[in-house]
């Protein structure tokens, strides 16, 4: 028995060495590096090589062509956001190649060709600010509608910018909620306080790059003096507050994801996080008279 039990201890031993080992001799591990000006100098070299080959095939200039001709027909369905009185859509096409978020009426949008209000012409912006903004989407504060947190990326990269967008007069409030470029993740919490997870400095991002750490920032504070709520795990992909809004009540989440595919719920009440055992690949859609509704993707 300790004979077998010893050679079981050497073989473990032998390969947990020889997985070191590999570990130590692979050529490519600098590629894991996400932000690594090597590994981002490689794709690019990819990139610029994959798109020679496909250009070089004889059908793709009819592809390309056909293809950009139904991206850029008006004949497009122009899927929309409801908030309030308002459908919002954000619109792209040869005219306004970066897109402009704008928003028509009920009544409008049932017309063959309804009239839309520009709300914000990216192209114009990326002009006025010489910046290669790209639109990364627009939360706005429930009920009013009056004030977006609006998310931009230069030239699409996965971090962006938030800036805080007044509606009625269709432009960025001066001194309002604001963070430079990171893979922050905000959420309105009312008028004067939202939910931050961004980079904060060392040791504040999962090894995705995404935040691990939620705060609630106030109106007119550094953002530095915001309360920390939640700290995730660095092997985690991220982690995010946001509070989902009713006319018969709030409820405030926290949630982090271990995976792409797994989240764990808590809802914050009273400043105290409620772990809510739901298995970890489900999702909270909504909730309604006081019960969530939870969108399921395998037996619990």
């Amino acid at each position: 028995m300790r004979k077998a039990k010893f050679f079981l201890i050497l073989l473990f031993s032998l390969l947990s060495f020889s997985l070191l080992k590999a570990q130590e001799e692979d050529p490519y591990l600098w590629l894991e590096e996400i932000l690594g000006q090597k590994a981002l100098e490689w794709v690019k070299i990819q990139n610029q090589e994959s798109t020679s080959k496909l250009e070089a095939v004889p059908v793709f200039k009819s592809i390309y062509e056909k293809t950009l001709e139904i991206l850029n027909s008006p004949a497009r369905i122009p899927y929309v956001s409801i908030y309030g009185n308002y459908l919002y859509n954000f619109w792209r096409d040869a005219e306004h190649p970066r897109g402009i978020w704008r928003r028509t009426t009920f009544e409008e949008y049932k017309k063959k060709e309804p009239q839309w209000e520009v709300i914000l012409d990216l192209d114009k912006l990326a002009r006025e600010e010489n910046e290669n903004w790209v639109w990364r989407g627009a939360q706005l504060l429930y009920p009013e509608y009056e004030r977006a947190l609006i998310m931009l990326s230069r030239g699409g990269a996965d971090a962006s910018v938030v800036r805080e967008f007044d509606i009625p007069s269709k432009s960025f409030v001066k001194d309002g909620f604001q963070l430079p470029e990171a893979k922050s993740r905000v959420a309105w919490i009312d008028r004067d306080n939202i939910f931050v997870g961004t980079n904060f400095g060392p040791g504040s991002l999962t090894t995705s790059g995404y935040p691990r750490i939620v705060k609630i920032w106030k109106r007119g504070t550094p953002l530095e003096e915001a309360k920390t709520i939640y700290e995730g795990k660095e092997t985690s992909v991220s982690a995010a507050g946001y509070r989902m809004f009713s006319k018969e009540g709030n409820i405030d989440f926290v949630v982090e994801s271990p995976t792409f595919f797994t989240s764990i719920y808590h809802v914050l009440k009273d400043g105290k996080l409620i772990k809510l055992e739901i298995p970890p690949d489900a999702e909270i859609e909504s909730f309604f008279k006081g019960n969530l509704l939870i969108r399921l993707k395998s037996d619990w």
